[in-house]
């Protein structure tokens, strides 16, 4: 038989190496992938918890979780959209604070109805919004700059405004955003769902969040294809100060009472579960699904830590914890998979 009508029998992949290879590639998608990592952590942390603390899992617990994770989401979501385009908004914990005095003082002092009372507050706090995104993109001033000059005015306004004595005597139309289930759900847990479903379809469905993630991926080159940079950058702000107000109307439902007091430290909370769930500070990287699922970890850790009759005190020990890994793990991953180098 000639050397041409040799059978040269095909190399075969052992069954075991293929096996192997299967599961590394997966291996490497879900390191490669933030939103992956962050709902397997919730998982994990729910089942322990709920293993540890029977009343962790009941229907009534949930429901207060489910009134909890509308502040700390609704927050992250406005937050992560600003992060996107590499900037930060320190603001938005006393921008909600300010909201929900606001709106009481509208409603109680001046004695407008309660629709117009929160109508106008989400004006007002979309022009703040507009008011640091023209700060930062027509005089340049650092986002970290303008938010934490608001972040002062609006704690010191609450004050003034209140004289540091809570507002009572608001309409029942607040607590009735905040009181009233639907089939067992707590409506702020719907309007949550609603904003997360809006930006979602925002961020991945449209032209806008395209060009949104590529202001934050590469300003410059952004501007030269034609994207409107400064507009882009705007309607983050406004976004985020307008999410920051529903947060406050909805707070004042749940509590019957505005309290001056109220929102302080919840910017850092937004900003920890927009980097749990794999928003990069650098900006042009995240995704709605991962900045949801890292809202829901850290009141899945807040509550458990009730439930597990844990001091108090160390909850917000435990949330920069979380934070300085999740920033860690971030850069990490960003390294090692040659992300984030501009």
């Amino acid at each position: 038989m000639s050397a041409q009508n040799t059978l040269v029998p095909k190399e075969t992949t052992p069954p075991a190496k293929a096996a192997s290879s299967t599961v590394g590639r997966l291996a490497r998608r879900l390191a490669e992938s933030p939103e992956a990592g962050v709902i397997i952590a919730c998982v994990v942390v729910f089942a322990i918890i709920a293993a540890k603390a029977p009343t962790y899992s009941s229907t009534g617990n949930l429901q207060v979780m489910g009134r909890d994770l509308a502040q700390v989401g609704i927050l992250a979501v406005g937050e992560s959209l600003v992060i996107m385009t590499g900037g930060i908004d320190l603001s938005v914990g006393a921008l909600a604070g300010l909201a929900g005095i606001l709106a009481a003082w509208f409603n109680v002092n001046q004695g407008m109805p309660a629709g117009v009372a929160i109508l106008l507050t989400v004006v007002v706090c979309a022009a703040v919004g507009l008011w640091h995104g023209t700060m930062v993109t027509r005089l340049n001033v650092p986002p970290f700059v303008i938010t934490l000059v608001t972040y002062t005015v609006a704690q010191g306004l609450s004050l003034a405004i209140t004289s540091g004595t809570p507002i009572n005597g608001i309409s029942s139309v607040f607590g009735n955003l905040s009181a009233y289930y639907i089939d067992r759900v707590p409506v702020p847990a719907l309007f949550f769902v609603a904003v997360v479903l809006i930006a979602w379809f925002v961020m991945e469905r449209t032209y806008v969040g395209r060009q949104i993630y590529a202001v934050g991926g590469n300003r410059e080159a952004a501007r030269l294809a034609g994207i409107p940079v400064r507009r882009r950058i705007v309607a983050t702000y406004v976004a985020s100060s307008v999410l920051a107000a529903v947060v406050g109307v909805l707070v004042i439902g749940r509590m019957n009472v505005a309290d001056p007091s109220v929102g302080a430290g919840w910017e850092l909370i937004a900003i920890a579960a927009a980097v749990v769930g794999g928003v990069s500070l650098f900006g042009g990287e995240g995704r709605i699904t991962g900045i949801a699922a890292g809202a829901i970890l850290l009141e899945f850790i807040a509550n458990g830590l009730l439930a597990l009759h844990v001091s108090p005190y160390y909850q917000q020990v435990v949330q920069g914890g979380v934070l300085g890994v999740a920033i860690l793990l971030d850069r990490l991953r960003a390294s090692y998979f040659g992300r984030g180098r501009r």
